[in-house]
């Protein structure tokens, strides 16, 4: 499986409406906290926007709705995992990303035989308080070499300006929050993004 290089993760089918029509072939729901009326809402609504962009769609964490609402999408943290059912996500045929962020992490991931997997945060990151430090990019080559034919995703703290590093040690794509929600101007730091990636597509 191919992911695209530039992985999108955002809060909201907003967000979705807004970025993903400039371009954007990968983006994760990530919305924490809420009903399920509200996530269905969201996740229709995101599944809708990225249908009509043959954009793909992950769904974080709710698996269950993810089936229910025919998302072909997930990805699990390590605590989700432990209390979800992978052969049910199997059964749907709903594929499956998970996030590492340790040795012991990544072998539970690779148990699993998910569909990519996560490694992170690369720099420190400043959009949720991590008890791992930055993992560095020489962590990405280690990873790489361990899962094989898998896609790797590195994600946290990364920029425009530093997703070569993170392409040259193995990873095939970038994943991005605040560099780009928490911008001035996000369209166009989108534009950005989809523009220094373009070369590894």
């Amino acid at each position: 499986m191919k992911l695209d290089p530039f992985y999108l993760i955002v809060n909201s089918s907003a967000w979705i409406e807004r970025l993903v029509p400039l371009g954007v072939k990968l983006v994760q729901l990530r919305i924490k906290d809420q009903d399920e009326a509200i996530l269905r809402r969201e996740i229709r609504a995101s599944k809708t926007v990225c249908e009509g962009q043959g954009c793909q769609l992950v769904v974080n964490d709710y698996w269950r709705i993810a089936i229910e609402e025919g998302c072909d999408f997930v990805h699990l943290g390590q605590e989700d995992l432990a209390l979800a059912d992978v052969g049910a996500i199997r059964r749907a045929g709903v594929r499956l990303g998970l996030s590492t962020h340790d040795k012991v992490e990544l072998e539970t991931a690779l148990f699993a035989e998910p569909d990519y997997v996560a490694l992170g945060p690369i720099y420190r990151t400043t959009l949720k308080a991590m008890k791992w430090p930055p993992q560095g990019l020489d962590r990405v080559s280690v990873w790489k070499h361990r899962i094989g034919n898998l896609p790797l995703v590195a994600i946290g703290g990364l920029t425009v300006e530093r997703i070569s590093g993170v392409f040259a040690q193995g990873a095939q794509s970038a994943a991005v929050v605040t560099d780009i929600t928490r911008n001035a101007h996000p369209e166009a730091r989108a534009l950005e993004w989809l523009a220094g990636t373009a070369q590894w597509r």
